[in-house]
């Protein structure tokens, strides 16, 4: 792999996690239980953590990376079926990225960049772990309440309000 093929897949992976992060972005103004939406939160500053590892090596090989603007969601319904729809949504949308890259990175000789790329393939299925817990029901997605309690309520779509 020459290195500026080895620079245009870095480029490709991370328009597809920053596409991904947007997205995930934009996904968490549907997700109103408190629960969900903290999973959202953690997956969203994970993946800006993987962003910021990309982004550094394409800076390293002397280019500057693409922005991706966030997408627009349209989903029918409200509420919980709504919430359902984009985190149904957001699980197939993280094991097609793994599709994707698993086969690609596999044939990879850049040993450094590799395992980088394959750590953030791996905490991408654990994601993708978090949204099919959360099409489940499960509320202990990021650890249990103290004393069996749960939270009620929803949070806001927007986060700021003037």
């Amino acid at each position: 792999m020459t290195a500026a093929q080895l620079l245009q897949l870095l480029r490709d992976f991370h328009k597809d996690k920053l596409a991904m992060v947007r997205r995930h972005e934009a996904s968490a103004r549907y997700v109103g239980d408190y629960d969900f939406n903290n999973t959202y939160q953690y997956v969203i500053a994970r993946e800006d953590m993987h962003v910021r590892w990309v982004v550094d090596a394409i800076v390293d090989a002397g280019a500057q990376p693409d922005d991706v603007p966030e997408p627009q969601i349209q989903v029918s319904g409200k509420g919980a079926e709504a919430q359902r729809t984009v985190i149904a949504q957001d699980r197939d949308g993280a094991q097609a990225f793994v599709d994707k890259w698993r086969p690609i990175l596999a044939k990879m000789t850049h040993a450094r960049h590799r395992t980088m790329l394959n750590v953030i393939i791996g905490e991408t299925l654990e994601h993708k772990r978090f949204f099919d817990q959360a099409l489940a029901g499960r509320t202990d997605l990021l650890g249990r309440h103290a004393d069996g309690t749960t939270t009620t309520g929803v949070v806001l779509p927007t986060r700021w309000i003037e």
